[in-house]
């Protein structure tokens, strides 16, 4: 007993001196050479029982296959012979080809097996030599000669010997098969046992060497996790991590075991600086938030001082001196561009008919023809009843003006605008093209993800407005851009007209 304790003591020490490599190495050669002997145990028992009787069956079946092809064979020259056809003939000789192939199959070994089932194999071999020249010798005869009768019951009379051979060959086979069974069924019954006994014995080792691999490795590295789930929520009232290891692991729990104190003096440390940074921000965060409202409350204290009302009177009042100066032209902007003042300042629905739309881009296109002359043109085509079809507010005129920006002026020969409204399939679909620069594809592709992620800085605070209402109003509204370089961009948005489709929620949040 005492000479175990010691020996395991020392196993014990010669582990834990190893290094992290020397372990894993150790634990994989182990389990290679468990499995090995496992692999060749099974293959041993697998030759001993499988093969062994594989080649007691082997031996049974060619003897029985010599019968049985013998019988055939002795039939098919039966019937050529009363009938000389040349289906007989060809059934005769492929039954003939059989039948030589498994007496070459036959087993013939001295050394395995007994003197009965050599000699019968030799008279087979021999007998059939003999029995073949006289099937010959009857087959060249004619059946008018003499002698072709007392033939050709010779014939047949070997055809009997040899199926007789062929009984007492199978009998001797299955006997000498019976006693080699008998001989290696002890064994065999030992195989359970003996397999038991080397499986326990591999299991006892592999679950020692788990047990020591559990203590030196996945037990020190589960206790440095649990210690580390502490620390990472500011726990350090920890004990350390202890371990007898003297590899990487070991060194790697000594190493952390300092660590956590340091930091925890560096914690403390940090923490009461936090919190003096902390009360000096709450200070400046609350200077900001005075200064923040002493400026909304100039930029309201601003935007009082316009009066729309002053604006569209003063417009009016400009477009009434036009008129009576008699400058129509004149006349014509000042009242488009009051009609667009008071559309975009005051019209607080979130829908509106479709024919007002088309009159503000109208005004906005007669004062911009009014810039750039003949440069620009525009064309409308609605194939829906205008008073009828409800559109989000203020949705034409950004993108007509988005067009000429970025399209029609930045062409020296200009170009047009063209807005085409039709429905279908229960959708008011719109499009609005220039023939202005157009995108590259790069560009398009761009300007499709940044109207996807829903960001301004590319497209546009009017184009992104636009596209964010149009999915948010309508479950199955669709706003597209299609441009190529150098021919132009096509805005397409479709707008749902049947019941339900209109998001409430939306228009009341406006």
């Amino acid at each position: 007993m005492k000479r175990w304790e010691s020996f395991r003591k020392k196993i014990g020490e010669i582990w834990f001196s190893f290094t992290l490599k020397q372990k894993i190495g150790t634990f994989a050669g182990i389990t290679i050479t468990v499995l090995l002997i496992s692999m060749i145990f099974s293959m041993v028992v697998l030759d001993f029982s499988l093969y062994g009787f594989k080649g007691i069956l082997d031996d049974n079946a060619r003897s029985y296959e010599f019968m049985e092809a013998m019988v055939r064979e002795s039939k098919a020259f039966e019937t050529y012979i009363r009938s000389k056809t040349a289906e007989n003939q060809e059934e005769y000789e492929r039954a003939s080809a059989v039948t030589k192939k498994t007496i070459e199959n036959l087993p013939y070994d001295m050394e395995t097996m007994g003197v009965y089932r050599i000699g019968k194999t030799w008279s087979i071999k021999n007998s059939y030599e003999s029995y073949e020249k006289q099937k010959e010798k009857v087959l060249k005869f004619s059946e008018e000669q003499p002698t072709y009768i007392k033939e050709l019951y010779r014939t047949y009379t070997m055809q009997e010997y040899l199926q007789e051979y062929g009984r007492i060959l199978t009998q001797y086979t299955l006997q000498e098969g019976n006693e080699t069974y008998q001989e290696r069924v002890p064994t065999l019954s030992r195989l359970p046992v003996l397999n038991l006994i080397l499986g326990t014995i591999l299991a006892v080792a592999v679950l020692c060497l788990v047990r020591a691999m559990n203590q030196t490795l996945i037990r020190p590295v589960v206790n440095l996790a649990r210690a580390s789930r502490k620390i990472a929520v500011n726990d350090y009232s920890g004990d350390d991590v202890l371990v007898q290891n003297k590899d990487e692991i070991g060194e790697l729990a000594r190493a952390f075991n300092k660590m956590k104190h340091a930091t925890e003096h560096y914690i403390t440390t940090l923490e009461e600086k936090r919190v003096m940074a902390e009360l000096l921000h709450q200070e400046e965060v609350a200077k900001l938030e005075v200064e923040k409202q002493l400026d909304t409350t100039k930029l309201e204290l601003l935007k009082s001082q316009i009066n729309p009302h002053f604006l569209f009177n003063t417009l009016n009042m400009i477009g009434c001196m036009a008129k009576l100066e008699d400058a129509d032209t004149t006349e014509q902007m000042t009242n488009a561009l009051s009609n667009l003042f008071r559309y975009n300042l005051k019209t607080p629905e979130a829908v509106v008919i479709l024919e007002q739309e088309l009159k503000v881009v109208r005004d906005y296109m007669y004062i911009q023809q009014m810039r750039f002359g003949s440069r620009i043109h525009y064309d409308i085509e609605c194939l829906v009843d205008k008073k009828s079809v409800m559109v989000p507010t203020f949705t034409f005129q950004p993108l007509v003006e988005n067009a000429i920006i970025h399209g029609l002026s930045q062409k020296e020969e200009g170009g047009k605008i063209r807005i085409r409204i039709w429905e279908k399939d229960g959708c008011i679909q719109i499009t609005i093209a220039d023939t202005g620069v157009g995108m590259t594809q790069e560009d398009l592709k761009e300007l499709r993800e940044a109207l996807t992620q829903r960001t301004t800085a590319r497209v546009g605070i009017g184009v992104g407005n636009i596209y964010k209402r149009i999915h948010s109003m309508y479950k199955d509204g669709e706003f597209q851009v299609y441009s190529k370089k150098g021919c132009g961009t096509v805005i397409k948005i479709v707008i749902p007209q049947r019941q339900g489709e209109l998001d409430v929620s939306y228009i009341n949040c406006r």
